[in-house]
């Protein structure tokens, strides 16, 4: 048996931006070196839900974690089991700090993503793709906010490297399925006089550098696999 067993998706309707949560689990499981099995469930056939699942998840849906080495651990909600993660499996600090307050820093920006960036970003998504109606107001709103947090985010890179300051930690890496969403894929794609590079050199650059990680890397791989399949 695996050290892990992650439950994740790369179905439904909104299967592609679902699993990005997931995708950010794996991408923390790569950098830590931990080996994990993914068990994918069909969005589309409500499998999330099943008894089956919600057995260890109440509230059906995913990412769900199991750790096998530590008495089935069951964690559910992503910053949770990236929390979970780097606190249990990176004593030496590879992509976390070392000293409570830098812990406290990580957590206030694991909830900024967790609270600002997912729902925003999720709800212009929603807006844009899948709502039955096409509301011009509504995705006004959450490309105007999709943009606010990206204001957030260089307001702080533009005086440091990463959110932590020169430490690259889980609280970056967060961020970046959304952002992969919100540039390459339908929240500002077509937004009218956009340039990413232009208007967030520093949300750029931060960007940048953490899709040139090599566990970064071969987990967006697969995500692209998995969603053209």
């Amino acid at each position: 048996m695996p050290h892990f067993t992650l439950y994740q998706s790369n179905t439904g309707t909104n299967g592609w931006c679902v699993t990005l949560h997931a995708t950010k689990i794996a991408m923390v499981l790569e950098e830590l070196g931990l080996e994990y099995h993914a068990i994918f469930l069909d969005l589309d056939k409500g499998e999330q839900r099943n008894p089956e699942h919600t057995k260890f998840n109440p509230n059906g849906r995913i990412p769900t974690l199991i750790d096998h080495e530590n008495n089935d651990f069951i964690i559910w909600e992503s910053n949770a089991i990236v929390t979970y993660l780097v606190d249990k499996y990176d004593p030496e600090g590879k992509v976390s700090p070392k000293t409570f307050e830098g812990k406290i820093t990580q957590l206030q920006w694991l909830l900024f993503q967790a609270s600002g960036q997912g729902p925003y970003f999720g709800q212009a998504v929603w807006f844009i793709r899948s709502h039955p109606e096409k509301i011009p107001s509504a995705i006004e709103r959450y490309q105007k906010e999709t943009l606010r947090v990206f204001s957030v985010l260089e307001s702080v890179l533009s005086k440091q490297e990463w959110l932590l300051g020169d430490k690259f930690t889980v609280a970056d890496l967060s961020f970046i399925p959304w952002n992969i969403i919100a540039v390459d894929g339908l929240i500002l794609r077509d937004y009218e006089g956009f340039d990413f590079a232009k208007d967030f050199p520093s949300v750029h650059k931060w960007h940048q550098a953490m899709m040139n990680r090599p566990a970064v890397k071969k987990i967006d791989d697969l995500r692209k696999a998995l969603r053209d399949a």
